[in-house]
């Protein structure tokens, strides 16, 4: 695997190689410097046919780094599937196809990206596969059902992204994944980004990637974002809901979720705090998708400031500005810890995530210290 070192004095998407017409379309966007993941990965994937492992967390800008690349590889004037993204989430999937738009705002040639996943029927989206289509988003669930129903056709791809890849397993695809690994392996190269490296990661590698696979890693002794700022408040069960309310209460117009470990905690919480009055909203399993596209366009838009939300529900979640992530139970695994504080300080912003424990847990907080090579500091609220 080769390592790119020397890409780091790029300080300008117009120095790693970034077309004008999507430089100014990001400009509008916000998006001026590249981040670290940006300057490592762009000059790779535009400039070589290669497999590519990106080690990076979430928030540090991934789309950007596979989507640009990506949206240059493609030939507007072939009206075929070219390039297919897989995302563990319909949310993740939904944000990943408007980011591409935007992207291509001021391309003279059009290129069409479209998302299909589950929540939404079926029969709509093979609909809309029946237009031009350069590049598809996709849950893996829904990327099978349509396979099988033979209503896509990805002989034609010349790029696979994994984007969250660790997520996907963690959420149980790794059947679908090894699926569609194989449904398009040939001529295609794959770009896997993760924020950890578990087994099974280690093994899709081994399995369906070159032993030459480029490989870049952003912070790579550090396996949570440095933006954020870890505490935890020693508390008992009866007064969580005491700090969190004074918590709030103090933050005022500051955004962020509250993760919980069952549905069963998440809609009691979410009740107790409505009825005092905060402004709330509530993820979880049961939920119909209209409930949760309701809920996250709320919270999107900022008239929810709250999202109380179980681990699972909160997956592929990308919300800008997010001050704060609160731990009402210390989660059961390094991964959830990872990837529940990862929600705030995203985009090179600063945020907090803090872990409401009981004295018994004291020594779990330490070990995950340990683990992940951070640092807790006790606060009082």
């Amino acid at each position: 695997m080769h390592t790119f070192a020397f890409l780091r004095s790029m300080h300008t998407f117009i120095e790693l190689g970034v077309q004008s017409d999507y430089i100014k379309a990001i400009k509008e966007l916000g998006i001026n410097t590249p981040t670290e993941i940006q300057k490592k990965t762009i000059p790779v994937l535009l400039h070589s046919k290669t497999d590519f492992i990106g080690l990076a967390q979430t928030g540090t800008g991934k789309t950007a780094a596979y989507g640009l690349p990506i949206l240059n590889s493609i030939d507007a004037s072939l009206p075929v599937i070219q390039a297919l993204i897989l995302s563990p989430t319909r949310e993740l999937a939904q944000q990943i196809k408007k980011q591409l738009f935007k992207f291509t705002k001021y391309v003279s040639d059009k290129i069409f990206v479209e998302a299909v996943y589950g929540g939404e029927k079926i029969e709509i989206q093979i609909k809309r596969l029946q237009r031009p289509t350069h590049i598809i988003v996709a849950t893996p669930g829904r990327l099978i059902d349509l396979i099988e129903k033979g209503s896509i056709n990805l002989r034609s791809i010349s790029t696979l992204v994994l984007d969250e890849a660790d997520e996907m397993l963690s959420m149980g695809f790794k059947q679908e994944l090894n699926t569609i690994l194989k449904y398009t392996s040939g001529k295609r190269n794959t770009w896997l980004f993760s924020a950890t490296m578990p087994v099974e990661i280690r093994q899709i590698i081994s399995k369906y990637m070159s032993n030459d696979a480029s490989r870049v890693e952003v912070n790579k002794n550090a396996l949570v974002n440095a933006n954020i700022r870890h505490e935890f408040v020693l508390t008992s069960i009866k007064e969580k809901s005491e700090v969190l309310m004074r918590f709030i209460k103090k933050r005022k117009e500051e955004r962020g979720i509250i993760f919980c470990r069952t549905k069963l905690g998440t809609q009691s919480l979410t009740k107790e705090l409505k009825k005092e009055g905060f402004s709330v909203g509530a993820l979880e399993g049961d939920m119909q998708q209209r409930e949760r596209d309701k809920v996250m366009r709320a919270f999107r838009k900022g008239t929810i400031q709250i999202l109380i939300s179980t681990d699972v529900s909160a997956r592929g979640i990308d919300v800008h500005n997010l001050a704060f992530v609160i731990h009402h139970q210390i989660p059961e695994t390094l991964e959830y810890y990872t990837h529940r504080s990862g929600r705030t300080a995203r985009a090179g912003k600063t945020g907090i995530s803090i872990a409401l424990i009981i004295p018994s847990e004291l020594q779990r907080v330490y070990e995950i210290q340990n683990a992940l090579g951070i640092h807790f500091n006790e606060t009082y609220i």
